[in-house]
């Protein structure tokens, strides 16, 4: 994991169900938005996402986007 993301603050959904299958995101101070995938222990790679890029997705899950078919 960068440096940059040595102190970030990590969250798991409140809908997780206690399992290690889980990603967990963390707001970074500039605005972006990190995730990663639990079961790395906070040991694995990580996603930073934009907050343009963050707003887009989330404005996709609150539209139904990702829905399964």
């Amino acid at each position: 994991m960068s440096a940059e993301l040595a102190g970030a603050q990590w969250f798991k959904s409140s809908r997780s169900n206690g399992q290690a299958n889980c990603v967990e995101v963390a707001f970074l101070d500039d605005g972006r938005v990190a995730m990663r995938d639990s079961k790395q222990q906070g040991k694995g790679p990580a996603l930073v996402f934009t907050a343009s890029e963050w707003d887009a997705f989330m404005g996709g899950v609150a539209d139904g986007e990702f829905q399964r078919p």
